[in-house]
């Protein structure tokens, strides 16, 4: 037996970019070499896309909290770090997001075609 759900209540937070390293090129025979650290990598950004053949909420009600990936620190030697893993929440048709303090709608899905991402969270840049 399926279990219907029309209304989940969900905290979406997306990563947090990488932190940057600090180094110094040091080689024999280049005395000042300068900094040579890499960046950190961008977090993952949250986006909602409708799935036509969903019909329930219900696995977001089993998962109340979803996380994006973070993004890696950077290294030595001026290599960046990787970009986190975005989240992509599927949602059936005819879903509206609101806030749920306010109740405040941010995004109605009843006009939005399929496959089309929605970005509700942007990730944090690296450092």
């Amino acid at each position: 037996m399926i279990q219907f759900a029309d209304e989940a209540v969900i905290t979406v937070s997306s990563g947090k970019g990488g932190n940057g390293c600090i180094s110094f090129r040091r080689e024999k025979y280049i005395p000042l070499g300068g900094p040579s650290g890499g960046d950190g990598g961008k977090g993952g950004d949250v986006y909602f896309v409708v799935k036509r053949n969903m019909r329930t909420l219900s696995k977001l009600r089993r998962r109340p909290i979803l996380k994006a990936k973070n993004g890696t620190d950077g290294m030595s030697w001026g290599k960046y770090g990787a970009a986190g893993e975005d989240l992509v929440i599927p949602v059936p048709p005819g879903t509206t997001l609101r806030d749920a303090e306010t109740g405040e709608l941010i995004h109605d899905f009843t006009i939005q075609s399929e496959d089309e991402k929605f970005l509700i969270l942007k990730g944090g840049n690296g450092g």
